[in-house]
């Protein structure tokens, strides 16, 4: 059987994927792998047993008799680095993006290039410290300078992956343009600070193609560059889809995707947590942010706990439009300070006391997040096209799907599931079938 192969590497979840010549899920194989620490003590990915992990699996592949492996890809998260020396060993532990900045590090980037907000609306990333990997090689420059003088080549995460497949060192547009404060998105080239600090010189090349041929002995198989999960799972929905849309991709976080807007962020996009994407191609992708699936999650909690429910109660709960004019009391959110539409402090907390039953509570609760997140999608322009498509989480939620597409009354609203999202978009970018049908399951959300 003729196959493509995907590692795709999440951050709890390492695994590889068969795909067949019709795009069909053949197998996959998942693992967690335990974490480590860095010389700090921070917790991190543990990258010597990553890269075994990656290379085993690998060898055991290209052995495999029944199948043919034709092409190779990687997805992987981002904002996480791998940097190598002369003989192509990493000289660092692979840092989280989770790790605190040094605040007097942050004054001496700002000192040197400028107002972070402009420095945020060039290069379409949030100021997030660690997050951007830019300032994550900054700051070993600066921290460590006898391991910055080994680095002779740094790779995200993703085309690490890919290296260790195939021996290219590359880069990819998915993963500089993912809030790495790197690319500038005004200039479509490396930022200006980027190239005064010698950075883009250790980072590999960027290469004008969508694959490339490797060998492994006598096979020959098509690669991909590697892809930044995020920007992987949007592909078959482009592939699919041709009318324009916003891609809902829901679970802890809400990440709005519209691939059909690339101005440049405006300084109040900003604020209210937007930032660029980047498609595989080097076009913009225009993201906004809410922390729905956490919220939603704190909320049930306390509903669950004053009305002495069990924690899953709203899983059994149906749609009721009687609770839609029900006088309420105004929704405030816990967890959505500094990120989200409204990052302003909530006055209060939300009185959950003020309800009847857990039914009434939990529909006003799905109305309080449905406002807010259409609110974050008004800022990368919901009315400008005319599709949502719905994954993740929230797709299942069919109290969630019904309120949405009453706040878009004028849109088509679907819930789709493709549960192999992230691994088939980096098949599909690799092998670039010409009539590609959406595999997973869709349906339109008709109002009740």
């Amino acid at each position: 059987m003729n196959v493509t192969a995907v590692f795709d590497i999440g951050r709890t979840n390492k695994k590889w994927v068969l795909f067949d010549e019709k795009y069909q899920l053949v197998e996959e194989f998942n693992e967690a792998l335990p974490e480590t620490t860095d010389e700090d003590g921070f917790p991190c990915d543990d990258l010597p047993l990553l890269t075994q992990w990656v290379q085993n699996h690998w060898e055991t592949l290209k052995k495999r008799e029944d199948i043919t492996i034709k092409a190779i890809n990687v997805a992987g998260y981002g904002a996480t680095l791998v940097h190598l020396d002369s003989q192509d060993q990493p000289v660092t532990p692979l840092y989280s993006y989770l790790k605190p900045y040094p605040q007097a590090l942050s004054q001496q980037f700002f000192s040197t290039y400028g107002d972070p907000t402009r420095l945020a609306l060039q290069t379409g990333s949030p100021i997030m410290g660690m997050l951007n990997t830019g300032l994550q090689i900054y700051w070993i420059k600066y921290t460590q300078p006898e391991v910055y003088s080994q680095i002779k080549t740094t790779l995200h995460l993703p085309q690490y992956i890919l290296f260790l497949l195939t021996g290219r060192k590359v880069c990819d547009f998915t993963s500089i343009g993912c809030h790495t404060l790197l690319w500038s998105f005004e200039m479509m080239d490396f930022h200006e600070w980027t190239k005064a600090e010698g950075i883009q010189k250790v980072l590999a090349p960027m290469l004008a193609a969508s694959s490339f041929i490797t060998r492994d002995g006598d096979k020959v198989m098509q690669s991909g560059f590697g892809l930044h999960d995020s920007s992987s799972a949007l592909i078959p929905y482009r592939m699919a889809f041709k009318k324009p849309f916003i891609l809902l991709s829901t679970g802890t976080w809400c990440i709005n995707l519209n691939p059909f807007m690339a101005k440049p962020l405006t300084s109040d996009q900003l604020e209210r947590d937007c930032l660029h994407f980047m498609t595989p191609e080097g076009s913009g992708v225009k993201a906004s942010r809410v922390f729905m699936g956490r919220e939603h999650d704190h909320q049930v909690e306390r509903i669950a706990k004053y009305f002495k429910v069990e924690p899953n109660f709203y899983k059994s709960i149906a749609f009721d439009e009687k609770y839609l004019s029900m006088p309420a009391p105004p929704f405030y959110t816990a967890l959505m300070e500094g990120n989200g539409p409204f990052p302003e402090p909530s006055p209060q907390e939300w009185q959950v006391s003020a309800f009847a039953s857990p039914e009434a509570a939990y529909h006003h609760l799905l109305i309080g997040l449905t406002n807010i997140l259409a609110a974050s999608l008004q800022l990368i322009g919901v009315d400008e096209v005319p599709t949502l498509y719905v994954d993740g989480g929230f797709s299942k939620n069919t109290i969630f799907a019904q309120l949405l597409a009453r706040q878009f009354p004028n849109h088509e609203v679907y819930t789709t599931e493709l549960p192999y999202a992230t691994a088939l978009g980096a098949a599909l970018h690799v092998t670039r079938p010409q009539n590609f049908e959406f595999p997973g399951k869709i349906m339109k959300v008709e109002v009740k």
